[in-house]
């Protein structure tokens, strides 16, 4: 079974906009933006999402990849 992997980070820095202020344009705690940002969850809610779309001008499929090798052992 494959992965999805959160690339947060990658658009983050793409963008040039701290989690600090990231997390005031979305209204998400430091925290909970911490753990999407490092792939700690398991789920993420689609207001969420459209809120972070929103705030780094993207597409969710800039946030969200699926690696169908993931977890697979060799």
């Amino acid at each position: 079974m494959g992965k999805i992997i959160l690339r947060l980070d990658r658009v983050m820095a793409d963008r040039k906009m701290s989690l600090n202020e990231l997390s005031e344009k979305v209204g998400v705690s430091n925290v909970n933006l911490s753990k999407i940002k490092t792939g700690k969850i398991s789920a993420v809610r689609f207001s969420t999402l459209e809120a972070i779309c929103e705030a780094l001008d993207c597409q969710p499929g800039d946030i969200l990849e699926y690696d169908k090798n993931a977890g697979h052992e060799e």
